[in-house]
C-alpha cells in the first residue's frame, strides 16, 4: 500500500480549518441524492467501495460502474475561470495546488479503474440536484454498453448470447 500524501498545502486560518473539517467526505447531500434515485430505479450498488481504486461514492459492482460525485468547487470545475478567481482571493497558496491535486487524483483514479475494467462516471453536485434523472439516464446507459460490449457474437447462427 502507497504511503498517504500530505493533506497540507500551506498557511491556514484557525477560521478555515475549523470550516473545513465540517465538510463530509460521505454521504453528501449530493452522492444520498443520486444513491436514493438509483434505489428507487431498483438498482443496488455499494457506498464508498474499498475493494477497487479510488474508493468511489458509489459502485454497482454487478455492472462494474463506478461513479463519484464532485463538488465543483474541490474539483475544479470551470477550472479556467476559478483558478484567476483564487488567484485574487484568499489563501492561493493553499487553494490554487490542494484543488490541481484533487483533480490530477481524479485522473489517476480515472485510470486505475479503465485499467481494470470499470466504466468510470463523474457527475457535478448541481446536475445531480436539478436533474437526477438525467444523472440516471447517463448510469443506464452506460450499465446497457457494458451488457452489449459482454455479449459474444456467435457466427454460427448469428445470435447474441
Amino acid at each position: 500500500m502507497k504511503p498517504r500524501e500530505p493533506r497540507f498545502h500551506g498557511e491556514v486560518s484557525e477560521k478555515s480549518t475549523k470550516a473545513m473539517s465540517r465538510i463530509k467526505g460521505k454521504d453528501t447531500s449530493i452522492e444520498v441524492a443520486l444513491r436514493k434515485a438509483l434505489w428507487a430505479k431498483g438498482y443496488r450498488y455499494r457506498k464508498n467501495y474499498k475493494k477497487i481504486p479510488g474508493r468511489p461514492d458509489i459502485a454497482i459492482t454487478k455492472h462494474r460502474v463506478a461513479i463519484f460525485c464532485d463538488s465543483e468547487f474541490f474539483h475544479g470545475k470551470n477550472w479556467e475561470i476559478l483558478k484567476p478567481r483564487l488567484e485574487r482571493g484568499k489563501n492561493p497558496d493553499y487553494w490554487i495546488p490542494k484543488i490541481q491535486r484533487n483533480m490530477q487524483r481524479d485522473v489517476e483514479k480515472d485510470q486505475a479503474l479503465l485499467y481494470e475494467g470499470w466504466t468510470v462516471i463523474h457527475f457535478w453536485g448541481k446536475d445531480i440536484l436539478k436533474n437526477p434523472e438525467e444523472c440516471i439516464r447517463v448510469i443506464e446507459d452506460a450499465i446497457l454498453d457494458n451488457s452489449l460490449a459482454g455479449m459474444r457474437w456467435e457466427e454460427n447462427d448469428g445470435l447474441f448470447s
